[in-house]
């Protein structure tokens, strides 16, 4: 099985001889990849919907993988037990639930050794509720895959919070920036272009809340621009 550029890194930060949950699964590919390739030797995959469930089920019994996969349908980490995996990996979601599922199930989502998440959007709100909610951060990556670039936050509850010497660092993991991403500046690029576009959207546009937008945003261009 060959996964793709995103799944493969995700997959590449699950440490060895580890019990894992896929939470949101689809088609189990990497959890099956892990088998696979005897990184891992058990996996809960978990979806809230059956047809999902039903793909990966179908790539287990492929692989003939059942004596080492536990499929459970149903919502987040409600599926999972205290103390059950060690490492948990939630992927292709955004970032508002990302957060939700984690605070649905404390009992899970602050006991496992590694949490493995990757945002579709909202990355900034999930930073901010790690950093508020007594997670830390231990690692962050970049990977391209079809000219987007994603963005995967390895995190662990410790019960102490985190405080941030400015908002940007919600928008740019400080982890990114300590580890020199090789991506990183071609992320940056990519979100100062974003701003400027909603800048050019507003050319034209009065009022005081137009004008709070633009200066917001103008001051996110400087900040951003500051970090390369």
């Amino acid at each position: 099985m060959k996964l793709t550029d995103r799944l493969l890194k995700i997959a590449s930060l699950v440490d060895e001889g580890k019990k894992i949950a896929d939470i949101g699964t689809d088609h189990g590919y990497i959890p099956v990849y892990l088998l696979n390739n005897n990184k891992i030797d058990y996996a809960i995959l978990a979806d809230v919907n059956k047809g999902p469930l039903e793909n990966a089920k179908k790539e287990v019994r492929h692989n003939k993988l059942d004596d080492k996969v536990d499929l459970r349908l149903g919502s987040g980490l409600e599926v999972l037990n205290q103390n059950e995996v060690d490492e948990v990996i939630i992927a292709g979601m955004g970032g508002i639930l990302i957060s939700e599922l984690l605070e649905a199930k404390k009992s899970v989502s602050q006991t496992v050794e590694k949490l493995i998440l990757q945002p579709m959007q909202a990355q900034n709100e999930l930073r901010k509720y790690l950093y508020n909610n007594g997670y830390e951060i231990l690692n962050e990556v970049l990977v391209k895959e079809d000219f987007r670039i994603y963005e995967i936050i390895v995190a662990k509850y410790t019960g102490k919070n985190t405080e941030v010497s400015d908002d940007i660092y919600y928008e740019i993991g400080s982890k990114l920036i300590e580890n020199n991403d090789k991506l990183l500046n071609e992320f940056i690029n990519k979100k100062i272009n974003s701003y400027e576009g909603i800048i050019s959207k507003l050319e034209g546009k009065n009022g005081p809340s137009i004008e709070a937008k633009r200066n917001s945003t103008i001051n996110t261009i400087k900040k951003l621009k500051g970090l390369i």
